[in-house]
């Protein structure tokens, strides 16, 4: 499953580009906690995106050899958000709650971008 890999590699970058924007605007504006709120977020966001791409192709090989399948790491993956939102409600201060959550959901609005990008680009 390459194409897996593919598609990980690609929105990690995403991310990545995302997760620099959100530094600059931590470093250069008055909304410190708003845009830390973003990079914990995020951060989690892609862990979480990793864990997936990570449990998908452990499911693709254990189809493939006929063995019986785990889930796909809900609970693991919920886990880290709960993590995400335990530390922004013990440092309210540092960290906006909105903004952490915003940025959990980010790999998500990532995903389906990517795919709407892809889906064009494959019709052209």
């Amino acid at each position: 499953m390459p194409e897996i890999k593919a598609i990980f590699q690609r929105q990690r970058k995403y991310i990545f580009l995302l997760l620099s924007v959100y530094v600059l605007g931590w470093g250069f504006t008055p909304y410190q906690s708003i845009f830390l709120g973003l990079i914990l977020g995020t951060s989690f966001s892609l862990f979480n995106l990793w864990l997936i791409s990570r449990k998908t192709l452990q499911f693709g090989e254990a189809v493939e050899r006929g063995e019986k399948v785990r889930s796909l790491g809900t609970v693991s993956r919920m886990a880290t958000a709960v993590l995400a939102v335990m530390i922004s409600l013990e440092y309210p201060d540092k960290l906006h709650l909105i903004s952490v959550v915003i940025g959990l959901m980010t790999s998500y609005i990532v995903i389906m971008i990517d795919y709407f990008l892809q889906s064009f680009h494959l019709r052209k």
